[in-house]
């Protein structure tokens, strides 16, 4: 199956003076799909989102954006194109409803603005001052302005940034929501299991290069598998066990253990699991608080940012 990119990013590169904020990066965001940008502070997300959404020049590479240089032909993109802020930046005096009819104002073909305030649940809300709103409000206005204009490609910049756990997964439906309707998405997150929850796709900087791209499992697919228990004998009393006491585990790539609690890491779960619990009952031992369970991607984004060999890469 052939994918349609939105977002068609080759050899990007941004400088600021002589440090190069993005190195390199080749990325494509495809028509209908959500793409997590992920990364720590420092590892280039912002500023590859501004060459996308054209707010700067590429000092090198080829950016597309709707077919066009977002740069050079924002005009041509900017009606396709919707931009969540972490922070509009509004009047706090200004009404719910007056801060959306303003920015309707400068759009080409904006959706009916009682149909967007119904959509996000701010018609009750419609005649408060944003300054009154609450954060979870505050945050359904901003994705309101960032949905008025149509978008094709909607950006979305931390945007449950503070919210409470309720606010979050409020976001979140109305986020499938515009993906169920064809809307295109590029989020930037810290909330891994928000990534987890809503993307397609994910890519994780580092260092200002992609370092790994894919679904989510295939982006931790790379990464051992935890399993951990506590060994108590027949009758429940915990015993102490050293790591040369356990079975030969074929996918085995760790082990420690620690307060009497066996942490093994490996790269056949299943496998391995097996093993011990056939171990386990040859010997009469209870294996108890037992946990087994795949890598997840905030394994994967924690090993890629403290991995000596990225910083060995990025270095050469």
């Amino acid at each position: 199956m052939t994918y349609e990119p939105i977002v068609s990013v080759r050899g990007a590169r941004r400088r600021y003076g002589l440090f190069e904020a993005v190195r390199g990066v080749d990325l494509d965001v495809r028509r209908g799909e959500l793409l997590a940008l992920l990364g720590t502070n420092g590892a280039g997300k912002t500023s590859l989102v501004e060459l996308v959404e054209g707010l700067a020049p590429a000092d090198a590479g080829e950016i597309r954006v709707l077919g066009h240089d977002p740069y050079r032909e924002r005009a041509r993109i900017v009606g396709g194109l919707g931009v969540m802020l972490q922070e509009a930046g509004f009047s706090s005096d200004l009404t719910t409803v007056e801060t959306m009819r303003l920015w309707a104002g400068t759009l080409a073909r904006p959706r009916p603005v009682e149909e967007v305030l119904d959509d996000l649940a701010l018609t009750s809300r419609a005649d408060v001052r944003v300054g009154s709103l609450s954060g979870g409000e505050r945050r359904r206005l901003d994705l309101a302005l960032a949905i008025l204009g149509r978008p094709e490609l909607l950006v979305l910049d931390e945007p449950t940034t503070g919210l409470d756990p309720e606010s979050r997964r409020a976001v979140w439906r109305l986020v499938r929501g515009l993906l169920e309707d064809g809307v295109t998405v590029l989020l930037t997150t810290h909330y891994l299991e928000e990534a987890e929850e809503l993307a397609d796709r994910v890519a994780i900087m580092r260092a200002g290069r992609v370092v790994r791209e894919g679904t989510v499992a295939e982006a931790v697919s790379a990464e051992p598998a935890r399993i951990e228990f506590l060994p108590h004998d027949g009758p429940g009393a915990a015993l102490t066990l050293a790591t040369t006491d356990l079975p030969v585990l074929p996918g085995l790539v760790a082990a420690d253990v620690e307060r009497g609690r066996v942490r093994l890491r490996t790269t056949s779960l299943q496998e391995d699991l097996e093993v011990l619990l056939a171990w386990a009952r040859e010997r009469g031992l209870r294996l108890e608080e037992l946990e087994a369970r795949s890598a997840s991607l905030e394994q994967a984004f924690l090993s890629l940012a403290q991995s000596a060999d990225v910083d060995e890469e990025v270095a050469a």
